[in-house]
């Protein structure tokens, strides 16, 4: 067994379980990109490992009571079945060659829809707050809820990515007023049937490597676990902005961008990460300073009465 594997599927792990999201849209480019691995091989083993790791997490929400469970059985009733649409569209696209090309461009468009997804997220939850709070009624819309569930289901089934990332973006388009731990309970939940029904349709196809995905799992359940644990205390803006740009670097690889463009583009976004990072522990910084030096409320009675 690979234990560099391993590590890698440590690292993503805990990625996982800091953010709630970057499973596939980091373990499949990884194993493209790094190891070598066929794209197709790359997708089904990340699927396996996807449906293994992924009920833990959901364990955890489920116990918690931060899942939405008609939500769940909505997008599920999507999901499951395009799931298997999504793997025979791969295997209809033409021969191995071909099939090889179509999904790693995909899996570059699936990326940067992922890295937009996680830039919005971050961006709604600012203006909502951070989503904390007793959480508020929702309506669960069945029509929309539906096609959304089946749009990432054919996704997933030929990328491996989009379970986690661009659900649960397109979930927070739908539903803006769901907390950020039921939407996170509730992505996890609905993932599980999804990605183990597109991790059975590549095993029939015989596209699954056990060996891979036994590795990646070797790492990636006590990475899981471990990110839970510490993501309370872990600074979120950085894990987020490292995974933008590790995400927009993976999909320029995978869409045959020169390297020297990949750099110039991931080195940008690393100063725009790192300014905006100075930015706003400046701007906290001078609000906090404006706070301390205004008068009280006694202060300003005093002054009312020496006058």
């Amino acid at each position: 067994m690979d234990l560099t594997l391993a590590l890698a599927g440590l690292g993503v792990g805990i990625v996982v379980g800091l953010t709630g999201m970057g499973g596939g849209a980091l373990m499949t480019p990884i194993l493209v990109l790094v190891f070598g691995v066929p794209p197709i091989a790359a997708v089904s083993s990340d699927l396996a490992a996807s449906a293994v790791m992924k009920p833990f997490g959901g364990w955890v929400h489920a116990r918690r009571g931060t899942v939405n469970w008609r939500l769940v059985g909505w997008l599920c009733a999507g999901s499951v079945p395009s799931a298997f649409l999504g793997v025979l569209l791969l295997r209809l696209l033409g021969d191995d060659a071909a099939v090889q090309h179509t999904i790693k461009v995909s899996l570059g468009v699936a990326l940067l829809l992922a890295a937009a997804g996680l830039l919005l997220k971050v961006w709604v939850s600012r203006r909502q707050g951070g989503g904390d709070g007793p959480p508020e009624p929702i309506r669960v819309r069945p029509v929309p809820t539906l096609l959304l569930g089946a749009v990432g289901g054919v996704i997933v089934g030929m990328t491996s990515v989009g379970s986690g990332s661009l659900i649960i973006v397109a979930l927070l388009a739908l539903y803006p007023k769901l907390r950020a731990n039921d939407l996170v309970g509730t992505d996890l939940i609905q993932a599980i049937p999804l990605v183990v029904s597109a991790a059975l349709g590549h095993a029939l196809f015989g596209d699954l490597k056990l060996d891979i995905a036994a590795a990646v799992l070797l790492g990636s359940i006590p990475g899981v676990l471990i990110g839970a644990r510490i993501s309370s205390r872990a600074p979120g803006g950085i894990v987020r902005a490292a995974l933008v740009i590790v995400l927009l670097a993976s999909a320029l690889k995978l869409l045959d961008v020169p390297t020297p463009v990949v750099g110039a583009a991931s080195a940008a976004a690393v100063l725009v990460a790192v300014g905006l990072a100075v930015f706003r522990r400046v701007t906290a910084g001078r609000d906090a300073r404006v706070v301390a030096e205004s008068p009280g409320d006694d202060d300003r009675e005093k002054a009312m009465a020496a006058g």
